[in-house]
């Protein structure tokens, strides 16, 4: 047993281990959600009241199961395989615009339930949340075009 672990390199351990937890919280947050679905359904809550949350939940869970398969795929290997520049460039974009979905789901869903109770002077939070969406995706666009791209050893 201990001469299995020596062989493991420490970071394709903890990137097994990290990998792991996320995706033990993923399958964790999908399942929280469709026992929350189905108890709003059997309490008798509106529907939409109920596929919204289930969209909620189901994003969050989207958004770590991504992270999970970021850090498996990009740590668990050998790191002379490649530079963090180029590790970075395929897994940001991959990343980045999960969570920028999540995040404009989210102020959309904000945005429908502050009219919907309205609530009109609230609007302000899922207005800031959409805008630090685009500023997220410009940011990530201009770090795509400033990084360097892949260098080919010929």
């Amino acid at each position: 047993m201990i001469n299995m672990l020596a062989a493991i390199p420490v970071r394709a351990l903890f990137a097994r281990l990290f990998s792991l937890v996320f995706f033990v919280l993923a399958f964790t947050l999908v399942s929280a959600t469709v026992v929350e679905v189905v108890n709003y359904i059997q309490s008798g809550q509106q529907l939409m009241q109920a596929l919204i949350n289930g969209v909620n939940g189901s994003i969050i869970a989207l958004a770590v199961y991504e992270l999970a398969m970021v850090i498996r795929s990009e740590y668990s290997g050998s790191s002379e395989s490649h530079d963090v520049i180029t590790m970075m460039r395929r897994t940001l974009p991959r990343f980045i615009g999960t969570v920028c979905v999540a995040m404009s789901l989210e102020g959309l869903i904000m945005i429908i339930k502050y009219s919907q109770l309205e609530l009109a002077g609230n609007l302000y939070y899922p207005v800031a949340i959409i805008a630090s969406t685009a500023l997220l995706l410009a940011a990530l666009g201009l770090f795509l075009k400033l990084a360097p791209t892949e260098q080919s050893d010929s």
